[in-house]
């Protein structure tokens, strides 16, 4: 069984629940820990994928494969992100920011508490599809125009099959098992709505793109060679992206991952990918 881009044997999970009854008073957290000990499950850069095995082993318990324990602490997920900064408010008027002025646009990762609660505010606040925690590795952009917040951007983990990424791609399943990790996923991307300019959106993604995968060498120590993205085709067209220079794809056939027999279970999006590396299909496909 998959969950969370790993395989999971029969006799894998009969060692995980023995595992679980051999630490009758051990929390998720440390259980996951145990887990991706005995797996192995590591990063690319030798640390433990444990954030991914906790939310495997949750998936796990809600299908009845495993029992966990009772967790000790309310992480509220679920539940719309209420905290507040009080600085993602909208101005008293539009802000019309003219093309003349991008050469003072200033992108920034999202490092410290006091920026990560200001971008899932913003987020919740005025992105449709709101902000929720995301396990795994993942970078973060804020982008300033002088001190004001104009943008922000969200990559994470790629998706685990697409027919039209992986035909583009032209590898096997065993080279994706492999290598999946070398694409990431832009799940995030938001102008604020009072934020008015010709453009921006196209001009904002370049930005991200460019110090993508320096950003992610930095962090996690490898760098990934593709970018992709999903855009609801009932909301948007895709123009930004393709200004980007960002390549079509087709389209997701709306299932979901409990979709059966062709029933469509979520919107139709456009899928879009952005090479990050001139040989990517070399990397991927080895």
């Amino acid at each position: 069984m998959r969950y969370c881009g790993r395989e999971f044997t029969p006799a894998e999970l009969e060692h995980i629940r023995e595992l679980i009854a051999a630490h009758p008073t051990a929390t998720r957290a440390a259980l996951s820990r145990y887990v991706c000990e005995y797996l192995p499950w590591y990063r690319p850069d030798g640390r433990l994928k444990d954030m991914s095995c906790r939310v495997a082993m949750l998936r796990m318990h809600e299908d009845g494969l495993l029992k966990l324990p009772p967790p000790r602490n309310s992480n509220n997920n679920g539940k719309p992100y209420t905290r507040r900064t009080g600085k993602a408010k909208p101005p008293d008027k539009p802000v019309k920011l003219p093309s003349s002025g991008f050469e003072q646009l200033r992108i920034h990762s999202v490092v410290s508490k006091d920026q990560s609660y200001l971008w899932n505010e913003y987020i919740q606040r005025y992105h449709y599809l709101g902000y929720r925690p995301v396990p795994g590795d993942q970078i973060r952009y804020i982008v300033y125009f002088q001190e004001q917040v104009v943008a922000l951007l969200g990559f994470r983990a790629a998706v685990w099959k697409t027919a039209p990424r992986d035909h583009f791609i032209g590898w096997s399943s065993e080279q994706r098992k492999q290598n999946l990790h070398l694409i990431v996923n832009n799940a995030r991307f938001l102008i604020l709505p009072w934020i008015h300019s010709y453009n921006l959106a196209s001009k904002v993604l370049s930005m991200a793109t460019q110090r993508l995968a320096g950003d992610w060498l930095h962090w996690y120590q490898y760098s990934p060679v593709l970018a992709e993205t999903f855009v609801e085709e009932a909301r948007f067209v895709g123009t930004s992206y393709k200004a980007a220079n960002w390549i079509y794809l087709g389209q997701t056939k709306g299932m979901g991952r409990l979709g059966l027999k062709g029933q469509t279970t979520l919107p139709i999006k456009s899928i879009w990918v952005y090479p990050l590396h001139k040989r990517f299909r070399h990397k991927l496909c080895t």
